[in-house]
């Protein structure tokens, strides 16, 4: 099973982490999995920005890039060219590496 390494994220993954999932999972749905809450805001619809994530290492390895996901991360905080929705980037058979930006498009999140 492959491996997604997160590195550290003040609020969401203080430590970092590194977590398994199988092949077809989206990387967003492998963090909720593992207790790691990335922002959803539209539940995984490919509908907003808000569980943006730069891919470090294995960029390649994951699903291609639909018109839909691309036309969102032109309005996501800190998009780099190797910016993905975590949503729609689904793990094939190879690690890795992600981090998850500092801030999201969603200023206003509720508080639990």
């Amino acid at each position: 099973m492959p491996r997604i390494t997160i590195l550290p994220h003040a609020e969401y993954c203080p430590e970092g982490d590194t977590i398994e999932a199988p092949r077809g999972t989206s990387l967003c749905e492998a963090m909720l999995d593992h207790g790691i809450p990335i922002e959803h805001a539209c539940e995984m619809a490919c509908a907003c920005t808000t569980c943006h994530v730069v891919v470090k290492q294995g960029f390649n390895s994951l699903g291609e890039m639909d018109e839909a996901e691309e036309d969102l991360l032109d309005r996501a905080w800190g998009l780099t060219p190797t910016s993905r929705l975590s949503c729609q980037a689904i793990v094939s058979d190879q690690d890795v590496v992600i981090e998850i930006p500092k801030y999201s498009i969603n200023h206003a999140k509720e508080k639990h």
